[in-house]
């Protein structure tokens, strides 16, 4: 099975990323696109099967609506990993559509941003094949002090001291 981190834990990953023209499987834990979340996946998800939705990166948060506050992952595609559209996507999604459930980082994203995808929601993270698990995991806590706000952290470090 595939290598993801979880909410700082290496686990087996049972998702599968289904493809536009890919056929939806009886069983089986899937991950489908936005508009074949809205057709079938709602409906598979009420069946009882863990049903998540995937976002290419050029998704715009505008066009969600509150029914992916349902999905059980919501995984945002990084095509390239110069592609930051994900981080905004994601920030996007937790504090706009108040999306609590799991957000995961899936495609070609680098160790080194694994801590700064952490920051703006994103509790999972597909590992690709090439890339370690371990450094992966040593690398998501790197910085202890954060001095901006985030999901994560939402005052800046100079509001925290001031209440402290």
């Amino acid at each position: 099975m595939p290598k993801l981190i979880l909410d700082g834990q290496a686990v087996e990953d049972s998702f599968r990323v289904l493809r536009e023209d890919d056929a939806i499987p009886d069983t089986g834990d899937i991950l489908l696109s936005w508009s074949r979340w809205l057709t079938d996946g709602i409906a598979r998800q009420e069946s009882g099967q863990k049903t998540g939705v995937w976002l290419a990166s050029d998704e715009l948060v505008e066009t969600l609506n509150n029914s992916i506050c349902q999905a059980d992952v919501v995984a945002i595609e990084f095509p390239k990993f110069a592609d930051g559209r994900g981080f905004s996507t994601a920030y996007l999604l937790r504090s706009r559509l108040g999306y609590q459930g799991q957000l995961r980082a899936i495609g070609d994203i680098l160790l080194d941003q694994l801590f700064y995808l952490n920051r703006v929601g994103f509790n999972a993270f597909a590992i690709p094949d090439d890339k370690s698990l371990e450094k992966g995991l040593s690398l998501l806590n790197p910085i202890r002090v954060k001095y901006q706000a985030s999901t994560d952290i939402p005052s800046p470090l100079y509001r925290q001291t001031a209440l402290a």
